[in-house]
């Protein structure tokens, strides 16, 4: 009311000043006290200008209208603290801030969790009522914390309130990330047991030019003053004052050493001057833009009386450069167009005290160069394990791992477990794994993807090796008996089976070893088509073949029957008939199969860890059970009739021989399905090669091995007479 009125004595509603007429209000009052007569500058439009009042509230221009500052919003400067834990890795904190903070510290605590990070807990302490009994329960719950890092969001003198504490002590081994609104002192007392863990947000503070000069020179007489203002003035004429701002003067009596005799930057010098500056820009607009108007010209204090509301529209307008050639301007709240310092308070065992600027954050630069910070120039406390600090709830998870939160605790609190096989994470403290290209694999610490490794059977390795050897030494074996079955084909046992039908036998067994072979090495369109097609119409010929045969001992048997007209269908066009006949339809399923769906090199990356394997797909897997199915059908007519026939004389009879091969090559057969379903890789190529080796083998061995140990080593019982007896040799 003094403001308004003009003089001492408050007089409500009357302006009994006749000096000039008020235009706005610079003030450095609490927040608490600047909100509550805002409400009363609202009335009268009055302009307010604050130069220390960071209360987020007031960025409200519906509840202040009328109110600007020369500091940052509080909201500023929640999001450069959460900024610096994110550069230093800071995901674990704890927070203790003053009751009149809440609503600054909800915001700061919801910019932590929106950016990952946790809080350990939050200490409030009402500014009055806290006791100094207080003080040692609330620096064991400090000391007892996990946390390696304590935001301490309070106002002013409550921070040093709590820095100054007798259980100071119990701030070893901890960060302190502060909000820092007093001046730098240069010098401390050794005695008080500093550290340097501190790093403190403050608004921006610089020596203003010629001010040094004008405080050691301007007469205090001139200027408005009062108890504390003289005091303050007299504190400068201290021997132990700056020489940059120390005055010249008489004091008779004793001074107490003043602490702003001993700062740097004389308290709020810099953001004062600011705010003088823009109203005086703001003044000088609104005077330029209105020269030439007679309307308001027409009287001084018509002028005036208007001038409060004017005022306004130019201050939110205002722009300039200030005496050290930086930008001022207001942004659409009120609040100054500037950041903050990240101070670094350094204690040297002189009793030196240091701030150095290690970095910066302004909320209105480009992104990217909006929050900056110099590792290098922080000094850190000897007590911590190393530096940075870490503050961690749980340690980081290596690449290779991921996080894995532990149920009803803060995400930040986690285990590391490895990632799933085929999954890979190369950043540490990944939230997910994730699966590699299909071609790629995860190496062995799972924090890369490598190529994978292809693979094929080919004739190189041990085992391809072997099975080439097996084919070719089965090859060359069924050469050599057919070499012997061609040497001695005018001989009784010979003639006695069906030459012709043996000699076909023969040679699709060869075939049945060579086509083996077609399954090993790389594959390629031609092999793929080759191998299933091959394999299916040689078998089916070879199993025609011995159809044949036992189809040929049979009507054998009956056309020796006096009268019996099967005489005329024996010889070797029936028994040839018979094998074309039943190959041919498997050379038409065969055919089906390649021109609708043929078989195609495939690259399969899922059937073998860690490689990819080369193999050749069925392209039907119809058409291919099919073919076999039709192979299974003529083994199975084969070894019936085979068996129905076991006991016929044995003159005739190679019906036993027949019998015990295909219950060799159905139990290969009936094997194989099973085992090629559940092997994987290439090992599938293996089992088919071994069950046509072995089939192959089977029949091989089974027919022809005892007719040739005949021929070779008996050859008394190779003749005519021997055969025509009613008790002979099985055949």
């Amino acid at each position: 009311m003094k403001i308004f009125s003009g003089v001492e004595t408050e007089i409500p509603n009357y302006s009994c000043d006749t000096s000039g007429t008020l235009a706005a209000i610079v003030e450095g009052l609490p927040a608490e006290e600047s909100i509550q007569i805002s409400s009363i500058f609202r009335i009268y439009h009055y302009p307010q200008i604050s130069f220390t009042s960071q209360n987020l509230l007031m960025s409200d221009t519906v509840k202040f209208p009328y109110f600007y500052r020369t500091v940052p919003s509080e909201l500023h400067l929640s999001i450069g603290i959460v900024k610096l834990l994110k550069h230093f890795g800071w995901g674990w904190v704890g927070i203790i801030a003053c009751y009149k903070d809440l609503r600054a510290v909800q915001i700061l605590k919801e910019e932590i969790e929106q950016n990952g990070g946790c809080i350990e807990f939050i200490e409030i302490f009402n500014n009055e009522k806290f006791m100094p009994t207080d003080f040692s329960q609330f620096y064991k719950r400090i000391y007892t914390s996990s946390t390696s890092v304590i935001i301490l969001y309070c106002s002013r003198d409550y921070i040093w309130k709590i820095f100054e504490n007798r259980d100071y002590k119990y701030r070893t081994k901890k960060v302190w990330i502060t909000i820092h609104e007093r001046d730098f002192d240069s010098s401390y007392s050794v005695d008080r047991n500093l550290k340097n863990d501190t790093l403190a947000f403050t608004v921006t503070k610089k020596n203003i030019p010629n001010f040094s000069k004008f405080v050691r020179e301007v007469n205090p007489i001139l200027l408005p003053s009062d108890f504390y203002t003289l005091s303050w003035w007299k504190g400068l004429c201290d021997s132990q004052c700056l020489n940059s701002i120390r005055r010249s003067c008489n004091v008779n009596t004793s001074l107490t050493f003043l602490p702003h005799c001993n700062t740097k930057y004389l308290g709020s010098s810099y953001s004062v001057y600011n705010g003088v500056y823009a109203l005086a820009n703001a003044l000088h607009d609104m005077i330029m833009s209105d020269l030439g108007n007679d309307t308001m010209w027409s009287g001084e204090r018509r002028f005036l009386d208007y001038l409060p509301w004017k005022l306004h529209h130019y201050l939110k307008n205002v722009q300039f450069k200030n005496g050290l050639g930086e930008d001022v301007s207001f942004d659409e709240n009120g609040d100054i167009t500037i950041g903050y310092d990240i101070i670094n308070i350094v204690y040297l065992p002189n009793g030196i005290q240091r701030h150095e600027i290690i970095g910066s954050y302004n909320p209105y630069a480009p992104p990217g160069q909006d929050f900056t910070i110099d590792e290098k120039v922080i000094v850190w406390e000897s007590d911590f394990t190393e530096t940075p600090p870490q503050s961690r709830c749980s340690p980081s998870c290596r690449p290779g791992y991921r996080k894995l939160t532990r149920e009803g605790e803060p995400v930040c609190c986690y285990d590391c477990i490895p990632c799933a096989e085929g999954e890979v994470s190369n950043q540490t403290d990944s939230d997910t794994c994730w699966k590699c290209p299909e071609d790629q694999w995860p190496n062995q610490k799972r924090d890369a993807c490598i190529p994978k490794v292809t693979t094929f059977l080919s004739y190189e390795e041990p085992l391809g090796i072997a099975l080439t050897s097996i084919s070719i030494f089965f090859f060359l074996s069924t050469a050599v008996i057919l070499g012997i079955f061609i040497n001695y084909q005018d001989t009784p046992i010979v003639r006695a089976n069906n030459r012709d039908l043996s000699y076909i036998l023969l040679v699709s067994l060869m075939l049945c070893f060579l086509c083996s072979l077609i399954f090993i090495g790389h594959p390629n369109k031609v092999t793929c088509i080759l191998q299933q097609t091959s394999f299916g119409i040689i078998f089916a010929i070879s199993l025609s073949s011995i159809l044949s045969k036992t189809i040929t001992v049979v009507m054998a048997f009956h056309a020796t029957k006096p009268g019996s007209k099967l005489r005329k269908w024996m010889g070797s066009k029936v028994s040839v008939s018979i094998v074309l006949s039943c190959s041919f339809i498997q050379i038409v399923l065969c055919l089906a199969w390649l021109f609708n769906t043929p078989p195609f090199p495939y690259l399969n990356m899922h059937s073998e860890t860690g490689t990819i394997l080369i193999e050749c797909n069925e392209g039907s897997v119809i058409a291919f059970y099919c073919v076999l199915g039709y192979l299974g059908f003529l083994a199975g007519i084969s070894f019936i009739v085979a068996f129905l026939a076991r006991n016929l004389p044995d003159s005739f009879n190679e019906a036993k021989y027949i019998t015990f091969s295909m219950l060799v090559f159905c139990n290969v057969w009936i094997s194989f399905i099973p085992t090629y379903l559940s092997t994987k890789g290439k090992y599938m190529v293996v089992v088919e090669i071994f069950a046509i080796l072995a089939s192959s083998a089977g029949l091989l061995g089974c027919i022809f091995i005892p007719k040739c140990y005949i021929i070779l080593f008996k050859p008394e019982r190779n003749s005519r007479k021997y055969l025509t007896k009613t008790t002979g040799g099985n055949i």
